[in-house]
């Protein structure tokens, strides 16, 4: 896999160039979305920027969402993306400790997209929906301590929970800094301080709480024009019960709802299982680790990808040591390349699709511009 600069590249046809289906009146037509949660996303003309895992790690979820030139890289956290829309592959929770601040900043950039055309998506992985169960192995001490510091700053806001949560990132620095000089910092011997946390994630994520409610805005598959994405693989048999389906299922279940009002149900095609969307690793593994060859693999992601209508696919949930990259001719894209600190710490990228084609964009060092491979 070659590396060009960025500089050197051809890009294909901008938003100018465009086919003149995508306009009316010269603008861009806007973006159309079905489902609740999202689940069918029309975006004519735009450029889409898709984000890998980012395992509550601030800093790295800033740096990639600088390269793809959708934020601000001086002052406020400012969306600078105009009519991009950005898709981000789940698993934003755990292994990190500013997990409440990323899904805050994906927020606020949402919510300044839309006012210039653009949007912000999410997916959720299956550590949103393993915190949601209430599984907490994989979380970072800190990120206890944010939720600490994340409830105390709702009840100072009275539980208007849109504008605590939005706000949070910009005061979610200042308090860690706060918190690091007092003598109440983490420490995992301090069982009293250990269990003020654990009450305080279990309050905010366990169905029906403020923040797997917030999570519940959000697919576990979404479709954007001809591309699919989803945290760990779609399979035909998940298309044959209905993306749709599964989507307001998890969301159900997240928001503590359930059509029988017996209490909510784990929505197991979609969560659980090592074939389920958010678990599921078909696409993303080497085939010497798995137990089917590789035709055997195409022929499955072509059936998939011809039951839900789409050309592409793109995944995140398993760490490509290598850098993002694609494969079986090119319909399917893995880009989880482990950038979070809790994970491998790797160069962040990101995948960037214009006009169909994709490419992957990655930062060398700070001294650097970023650089791509070859629209695809």
């Amino acid at each position: 896999m070659v590396s060009l600069s960025f500089n050197s590249l051809s890009f294909p046809p901008q938003n100018g160039e465009l086919s003149e289906s995508a306009y009316v009146n010269g603008t861009l037509k806007p973006i159309t979305i079905r489902g609740s949660p999202p689940t069918f996303v029309s975006a004519p003309g735009r450029r889409i920027i898709a984000v890998g895992d980012l395992h509550g790690d601030l800093t790295q979820t800033r740096s990639a969402l600088e390269m793809a030139g959708v934020l601000s890289s001086d002052g406020p956290d400012s969306w600078i993306g105009g009519e991009t829309v950005v898709v981000q592959l789940g698993d934003i929770l755990d292994r990190g400790e500013d997990e409440i601040a990323i899904l805050s900043l994906l927020r606020s950039l949402d919510i300044q997209a839309k006012s210039s055309g653009g949007a912000v998506f999410q997916v959720n992985g299956n550590h949103e929906t393993m915190n949601v169960e209430g599984d907490f192995r994989y979380v970072d001490p800190g990120a206890f301590e944010e939720c600490i510091g994340f409830v105390d700053y709702l009840e100072e806001h009275d539980q208007n929970w849109q504008e605590a949560f939005v706000g949070w990132i910009g005061v979610s620095e200042r308090w860690k800094e706060d918190r690091r000089a007092s003598q109440g910092h983490w420490n995992p011997w301090n069982l009293v301080q250990r269990q003020k946390g654990i009450v305080a994630r279990s309050s905010l994520l366990k169905p029906g709480g403020p923040l797997s409610c917030e999570l519940a805005r959000h697919a576990v598959i979404l479709k954007v024009d001809d591309w699919v994405f989803c945290h760990g693989g779609l399979l035909p048999h998940h298309v044959a019960y209905g993306i749709d389906k599964m989507n307001k299922e998890v969301s159900y279940w997240m928001q503590g709802l359930h059509e029988n009002n017996d209490g909510p149900q784990i929505p197991f095609i979609a969560t659980r299982g090592y074939d389920s969307v958010v678990w599921n690793r078909l696409y993303s593994r080497d085939t010497m680790d798995i137990d089917y060859r590789s035709w055997q693999i195409s022929s499955i992601l072509e059936e998939t990808l011809q039951a839900v209508g789409a050309k592409r696919m793109v995944v995140g949930h398993t760490p490509q040591f290598n850098g993002a990259n694609s494969k079986y001719n090119k319909k399917i894209w893995r880009i989880d390349v482990g950038m979070s600190s809790g994970v491998l710490h790797s160069r962040p990228e990101v995948l960037e699709i214009i006009d169909g084609k994709a490419r992957v964009l990655r930062k060398i060092d700070d001294s650097t511009l970023s650089q791509a491979m070859d629209y695809l």
